[in-house]
């Protein structure tokens, strides 16, 4: 029975796979748009982590997981003579997050749930939560650090468990994924530190795999601070520059870090955000369980809160930082069984919701938009309003030709200030150009009209009477939830107000003329 369940989870994690929600902007701006510029050389935006003068982003991550796939990908399009489509990169990156997660993620829950019976309930509390359905399937580079916290783990085991062998070869791989864990995300030690602990007394009876670790690991890193410095200094001699001038981007990451003035720019939280506020988010009833003593002592365990502990010490805390104490999570905690069927509806219920609304309807409209809009003839200017940023590689080339506005949450007066500017009656200065913005922006109703009738009635305000929009296209399953303002519309007005109408609309952009 639980294959079959385990199965159909598979299929629930493979539909959200292909499901073009939009969970954080950093999922295209710290992955697949820096790279898809260096293989494809799609005009792309690189964020400000790749272009200050100490970044903080490493490349090398970036080209193994994503850089490797485009490569081939891009290999078997020039086969048949033609460049590939960059919705085809973009469900081929969501296709391989799926197959990373069902492969790598459950296989190592096999590996580190020992007993047969507690491995079930593991595989199947962690294939059923939305956060496996949603984040590990979408391009973070949490995403990817969840996966090399696990193996990490497990390796750990493996060279710990074995007396008899030096385990040079298990320590090497470790040192592989530690260096890749570190130059994928600073955050990665916070989870391994405390198990790591395990070695030492193996490392003293076993010294080659001491050394062997050190010897890979040293190579892992050179070869990382060499593609870091190739990419951030291309008109250098790579070599020499390494040896001289390195860049770094884990130290400049850390440095960054600890500057409390560099992390207000991102936003502070208290030290109980974490603890108290995003594990309920990603563990729901699970978390429940935590303080009711209801989980398996193991390292796993251990990992995960130290893990929480340790990032609790930076003043900014979001969410997606604490996915890879989920499965360590949820493979340690025991069902309760006397309410076990509530507390098993709760939990079904939980991630469902959860499922859906990030999954499918979160800034969901944003990806098929860019597409659509990639697919459209004279398109000069996009102006994209109370939405996250649009990844700009998916227009297909069509950059050099579309100027994207990102005008974020800014204010509406100042909004449409920013549309007034645009257009003017000159016939080629006003074609061309669109607004992107969720339904649920009632502000943007005065200016959506058709035509102008000579003799109809203005509703709109006198200072922009000039200017209108014409709906053009929308995507439905798209939901703007940085738009909750229950503070000045009430509870019920806003709720009614974002999801009643959601969507996302693309709308010209018109001038009244003589």
């Amino acid at each position: 029975m639980w294959r079959r369940v385990y199965l159909l989870l598979i299929l629930v994690r493979l539909y959200f796979a292909l499901s073009p929600s939009y969970l954080h902007p950093d999922e295209n701006f710290q992955g697949p748009e820096v790279i898809a510029g260096e293989v494809f050389s799609y005009p792309v935006h690189h964020t400000w982590e790749f272009t200050a003068d100490y970044p903080i982003r490493s490349t090398f991550p970036l080209w193994l997981v994503y850089g490797l796939p485009m490569v081939i990908l891009r290999s078997l399009w020039e086969g048949v003579g033609k460049e590939v489509p960059p919705p085809i990169v973009y469900w081929t990156l969501r296709v391989l997050m799926f197959m990373l997660s069902f492969v790598l993620e459950d296989w190592a829950m096999h590996e580190l749930v020992e007993s047969p019976r507690q491995r079930k309930v593991a595989v199947l509390l962690v294939a059923s939560s939305y956060v496996t359905w949603t984040y590990q399937t979408h391009t973070f580079s949490n995403s990817i650090e969840t996966l090399v916290v696990l193996w990490s783990l497990v390796l750990i085991g493996k060279v710990v468990q074995d007396k008899e062998r030096s385990g040079a070869w298990a320590a090497a791989v470790l040192a592989f994924l530690v260096v890749l864990g570190v130059f994928n995300r600073i955050t990665f030690p916070a989870y391994i530190i405390v198990p790591a602990f395990q070695l030492l007394p193996h490392f003293k009876r076993k010294p080659i795999a001491l050394a062997s670790m050190i010897l890979f690991g040293a190579l892992t890193t050179f070869l990382s601070v060499y593609l870091d410095t190739a990419f951030y200094r291309p008109n250098l001699p790579t070599l020499r520059t390494v040896f001289k001038t390195p860049v770094i981007t884990p130290i400049n990451n850390v440095l960054y870090n600890v500057a409390v003035s560099n992390l207000a720019q991102h936003g502070l939280h208290p030290i109980y955000q974490h603890a108290m506020i995003n594990l309920p988010q990603l563990l729901g009833p699970a978390y429940i369980l935590l303080f009711a003593n209801r989980f398996h002592k193991t390292i796993r365990v251990v990992a995960a809160i130290c893990g929480t502990l340790i990032l609790s010490i930076f003043p900014h805390q979001e969410a997606r930082f604490l996915i890879p104490a989920v499965p360590l999570i949820l493979s340690s905690v025991k069902i309760p069984k006397k309410f076990y069927r509530l507390w098993l509806g709760t939990w079904i219920v939980f991630n469902i919701i959860f499922g859906f609304l990030m999954g499918t309807y979160h800034q969901g409209g944003v990806v098929p938009m860019q597409i659509h809009i990639g697919t459209m003839d004279n398109v000069r200017q996009v102006f994209w309003w109370k939405t996250y940023s649009p990844p700009i590689w998916i227009l297909d080339g069509k950059n050099d030709n579309i100027t994207t506005t990102d005008l974020m949450g800014m204010q509406k007066e100042a909004m449409a200030q920013e549309l007034l500017a645009t257009v003017n009656c000159a016939v080629k200065e006003r074609e061309g150009r669109f607004l992107v913005a969720p339904a649920s922006a009632t502000y943007v109703d005065k200016f959506v009209r058709a035509a102008p009738q000579s003799n109809e009635t203005e509703v709109v305000l006198p200072k922009y009477r000039e200017i209108y929009l014409e709906e053009r296209w929308r995507y439905d399953n798209h939901l703007n939830l940085d738009d909750l303002d229950f503070g000045d519309d009430g509870v019920w007005p806003t709720l009614k107000r974002v999801v009643g109408r959601r969507g996302l609309v693309l709308c010209e952009i018109k001038m009244r003329c003589p």
